[in-house]
């Protein structure tokens, strides 16, 4: 019987990946090569993974063996976690799943913070906007995708059982406790400027852009009604709203409870490179907390700067 503290925490990060024990079984079967019952052996601690097995595991499942060993050193791992949100494998919708659930369970930790630094409009934000959604998706497949010859946004088509993960994700994430988001000042005239070069090249048709623009606008109103209350309208859960007074370099964010700290780069457009590490989890909040004290806070308190700063957006996309 295997009682290292090591493997304990191994195995409770296969679980953080498959919840269901069968299918967790399911999934080592096929990566591994090997039967059944020597996985169940394995999760039941009469044998070890072996240093290959581990190593393969953590290769394909991206988790930190440093993290599980605590073994410290002055370099601080972050993890790349790709998914392909137009196509996603079976594992890849089991993993949009888990990050669902996750988040549906921080309702129970009251003291739970998301903060977003954002030069880019933050997930949280497009998933309840089809349009707006569906042109994140578009660009990052024309930017990062390996096909030679690029695909207009009429052919990005969202399967029902995405739209189902968005919808989810959508609900979920209005049910924490405190979110702020910084804004760039300019966050909404680089996105009319993308979708307008992407227009002139003729990869979204002038009825397509019409359809962008109506979310623009939707999207206008929606944070326009909570800056107003400070909340979201659907759970009452706190938003604080602040505009930059400098140009914030990319996405980056982190989400704090009394039991965990992770922050996030928001790369590639739809990747997250992120870690957990105590000392990196540390930095990146007081550096947005420096960020926050640098902005200007337009959600509740600043109705005039409030007023001004949405009505400058609405011409911005009046323009496109």
């Amino acid at each position: 019987m295997v009682n290292d503290a090591w493997y304990d925490r191994f195995l409770d990060a296969l679980l953080a990946k498959h919840p269901k024990k069968v299918l967790l079984v399911e999934a080592l079967v096929d990566l591994l090569h090997i039967e059944q019952e020597a996985v169940y052996r394995r999760l039941r601690k009469e044998v070890l993974f072996s240093i290959h097995e581990l190593a393969t595991i953590a290769s394909a499942w991206n988790i930190s063996l440093d993290a599980i060993l605590n073994v410290r050193s002055r370099i601080i791992p972050f993890r790349l976690q790709p998914v392909n949100y137009i196509n996603p494998s079976e594992q890849e919708l089991m993993f949009l799943n888990h990050i669902i659930q996750s988040i549906k369970s921080l309702k129970n930790f009251p003291d739970t913070e998301f903060m977003n630094i954002c030069n880019k409009l933050p997930r949280q934000l497009l998933a309840g906007f089809d349009h707006l959604n569906r042109f994140y998706l578009f660009k990052w497949k024309y930017q990062y995708d390996s096909e030679k010859k690029p695909v207009p946004f009429s052919q990005i088509i969202i399967s029902e059982e995405m739209r189902r993960l968005t919808a989810d994700y959508c609900r979920a994430i209005k049910t924490v406790t405190l979110t702020n988001f910084i804004l760039d000042r300019m966050i909404f005239d680089h996105l009319t400027d993308e979708i307008g070069y992407f227009h002139s090249i003729q990869m979204i048709t002038g009825e397509e852009k019409e359809f962008i623009k109506k979310d623009l606008y939707a999207l206008l109103d929606y944070l326009s009604e909570v800056a107003t209350d400070g909340c979201y309208p659907e759970t009452q859960c706190k938003v604080n709203l602040y505009i930059s007074q400098f140009s914030i370099d990319t996405n980056y964010s982190y989400t704090h409870t009394n039991q965990i700290d992770i922050c996030f780069v928001h790369a590639f457009d739809k990747f997250e490179i992120y870690t957990d590490d105590a000392e990196m989890t540390k930095k990146f909040k007081s550096w947005m907390q420096i960020k926050k004290s640098a902005s200007v806070q337009i959600s509740e308190v600043d109705k005039k700067t409030r007023i001004e700063f949405f009505a400058k957006q609405r011409q911005i996309i009046d323009r496109l």
